[in-house]
């Protein structure tokens, strides 16, 4: 009966270490494939070419992800040539982790403020349009993590290219 006692005190033991890791990060091929799955089904609905996953779009995506991580910053690349979406999650306890998907469609929930036929945006929906802008070609995304015990953070990048988002133009 002692015996087992014990062997419950280790479980629990155990288990309440695990809480304290953080999640597992994704490696780079599934960054790759889940977020060209999740930018191209929305494409998909819209009627727009999908896109392609660029290696050299998600070395710059890693770096800048990685840049914001280390400085503590969450802003756009200054004088960028390309397009850019950003995500940012913080947590406390056990950690975070948001999926690709999750954070495409944070990005696709703007589509809820950009009106189509005056080409207008009610609050924010750039994100949302350079999902969708036609004349993107391809993708390159990252996530940098960071934190421990009470606090995680995590930077997600996508760098798009051609950009998108011109003024006065329609995404499709």
């Amino acid at each position: 009966m002692r015996r087992g006692w014990c062997l419950l005190i280790l479980i629990a033991g155990a288990g309440g270490a695990q809480e304290e890791r953080p999640p597992r990060a994704l490696t780079h091929d599934e960054v790759a494939r889940e977020m060209v799955a999740a930018h191209n089904g929305l494409r998909r609905r819209v009627g727009v070419p999908p896109l392609v996953w660029s290696d050299r779009l998600g070395l710059v995506a890693q770096k800048w992800a990685d840049s914001l991580m280390t400085r503590g910053r969450f802003e756009h690349t200054p004088n960028s040539a390309l397009g850019e979406n950003l995500f940012e999650l913080q947590g406390t306890g056990r950690g975070v982790a948001a999926s690709p998907a999750q954070v495409v469609a944070d990005w696709a929930s703007e589509a809820r403020d950009y009106d189509y036929a005056a080409n207008s945006c009610r609050d924010v929906c750039g994100h949302y349009t350079q999902l969708v802008w036609r004349e993107t070609k391809s993708l390159g995304c990252a996530v940098a993590r960071g934190g421990g015990g009470a606090g995680w953070r995590e930077v997600w990048v996508c760098e798009y290219d051609p950009p998108g988002n011109w003024q006065g133009r329609r995404p499709w």
